[in-house]
């Protein structure tokens, strides 16, 4: 309003214009009477027979033209005065208009390299994504993104890459407690001689409640906005998982042997129908049914795992293939390939997720292909335990959905999928002889839209687009080594970590600003952590 002073100014200067022009067109030559005739007596006395001959003309003459000259010189102003006037009326009604046309949003992330994942792996440099409560409603540059939306909050990602959240397609969450409790040792005996111990022994809803926020809040600081999993107590997981704002697709162990939560295979699957019912449709947690494995569950509970999955049409979450020992186990039980016999049970489809997938022949591929389920690829975990190579350019050329996973962080040791990716990358290159395998590109598309696909969700999550839920992330590009930045997604893969991810957003809500967590406790969330890991310490003594 202060710069509106001039403005006024000038309008009541034409007011006074209009009344002197007003005056002179009522009043005409008598408006200046009596000046005048004091000026005439001057001039009576100095040239008496020039006024005397002719008074009349000579007012006439001066009048006229000291009206003339006031009043082109009056309504020229007001002329330049008007089309100001309008000019100005004009610019503030543009404004007007353009910003009723702003559309109302959320939340505006704007100013980083933008790595939509889209079908073009469009990257837009610098870019800007708008949202609207849980979704994505435009990508575009950042002048874009403003001149259409008006944001609530707006996030400053100059520096840093924005691209789709993470998502691990294999976790057994709770396991963080177990973290650096066995290390080095071959799948079977860190099992058997090492976990199922300490399971059975510690193994609760409030193990999982901790063990669970533990690893929600590595996730968060790392960049992964949904996981899969399979444990024990799932119902729990699903709640710290939806408080913590996470996306969650979890599955419900069921194992041939007693555990915490279930002494019997029947059990566990009741209590997996429950589960489901509890939480089928919220829009942060798929409910999946998890039978174990092959070598863990017989025919008859890997049947009626299957039927229940179908029965509600969720997921089915299963390890396969993940060691030479279940090969050779499931050959000598079934006359099959773990792959064959998971068919010959009806278990395989495009609702079906299967963990490691490591040891499969070209019959098995084509298997695979046929049925078209999601394959979770855990590169680190199978090479710590000595597991195998699982065929990562053979599903790519076949075109499965494959997606990345960390597996347990008792066997990783950690949940960062920025690693999973490099090592994605690095192990296809050596395994093949080749170092064109698994490119940068390739390996990010495996960790988010690729992910996506394996889980069935790939046209709602994994890309920046409009229409797809607000699950992003923005990674800072600072570090030292991180300088200088040529490519941006060669950096994401073969440079950064997870405590470069400074902001995480999941179904368009901040779970995590400038490395913040928002929806969980920190310090209690790791002081709780460590004081459960005394009672893992007492019980594997």
């Amino acid at each position: 309003m202060c710069g509106l002073g001039p403005l006024v100014a000038q309008f009541d200067e034409r007011i006074v214009h209009e009344r002197m022009f007003d005056d002179v067109d009522r009043h005409g030559p008598t408006l200046y009477n009596f000046s005048f005739m004091a000026a005439q007596g001057r001039f009576h006395r100095s040239h008496k027979s020039q006024v005397t001959s002719h008074p009349s003309t000579l007012l006439g003459t001066t009048l006229s033209a000291v009206e003339g000259s006031q009043v082109i010189r009056l309504r020229a102003q007001q002329a330049v005065f008007g089309a100001v006037f309008l000019a100005i009326l004009l610019i503030i009604s543009t404004v007007l208009s353009a910003q009723a046309a702003r559309r109302r949003v959320s939340l505006v992330v704007t100013g980083g390299i933008v790595v939509t994942q889209n079908a073009a792996r469009q990257v837009i440099n610098p870019g800007a994504v708008a949202i609207d409560g849980a979704d994505i409603v435009a990508v575009d540059t950042p002048q874009a993104i403003a001149a259409g939306f008006e944001a609530s909050e707006t996030i400053d990602a100059r520096g840093q890459v924005v691209l789709p959240g993470l998502i691990n397609t294999h976790t057994h969450a709770p396991m963080v407690l177990y973290r650096g409790l066995a290390d080095d040792l071959a799948l079977m005996d860190w099992l058997q001689k090492y976990i199922f111990p300490a399971e059975a022994k510690t193994v609760s809803p409030e193990m999982v409640r901790i063990g669970t926020r533990l690893a929600a809040l590595e996730m968060i600081e790392s960049g992964t906005t949904m996981y899969a999993d399979m444990y024990y107590f799932e119902e729990e997981i699903a709640k710290v998982t939806r408080e913590a704002g996470l996306r969650g697709a979890l599955g419900q162990t069921i194992i041939q042997f007693p555990v915490a939560d279930a002494k019997t295979p029947s059990e566990a699957l009741a209590r997996t129908e429950v589960f489901i019912k509890a939480f089928k449709g919220d829009p942060l947690i798929i409910p999946a049914v998890a039978p174990h494995a092959l070598y863990t569950n017989d025919r008859e509970t890997l049947t009626a795992s299957s039927a229940l999955a179908k029965k509600y049409d969720v997921p089915l979450i299963i390890h396969l293939a993940e060691t030479k020992d279940e090969v050779d186990v499931i050959k000598k039980d079934h006359q099959s390939t773990p792959t064959g016999y998971l068919e010959s049970l009806g278990l395989i489809g495009p609702k079906t997720l299967v963990n490691h997938a490591v040891w499969v022949s070209d019959e098995d591929i084509e298997i695979l292909k046929r049925r078209m389920p999601g394959i979770s690829h855990n590169p680190e975990s199978n090479m710590k335990l000595a597991s195998g190579i699982a065929p990562v350019t053979k599903y790519l050329k076949a075109g499965l959905p494959l997606g990345l996973g960390t597996d347990g962080a008792a066997s990783n040791n950690d949940l960062d999928m920025f690693e999973a990716m490099r090592q994605a990358s690095f192990l296809a290159k050596v395994a093949t002889n080749d170092p064109t395998a698994v490119p940068a590109r390739i390996a990010l598309d495996m960790a988010t839209i690729g992910g996506a696909r394996a889980l069935g969700m790939d046209k709602v999550l994994g890309s920046l687009e409009p229409g797809k839920h607000a699950d992003l992330i923005a990674v800072s590009l600072s570090e030292a080594r991180q300088t200088p930045v040529y490519e941006p997604v060669s950096h994401l893969v073969y440079v950064t970590r997870g405590d470069d991810v400074r902001t995480t957003i999941v179904n368009g809500k901040v779970l995590m600003k400038d490395r913040q967590v928002r929806t969980l406790n920190r310090a209690a969330v790791i002081a709780d952590a460590n004081k459960f890991a005394e009672k893992v310490r007492a019980a594997v003594r």
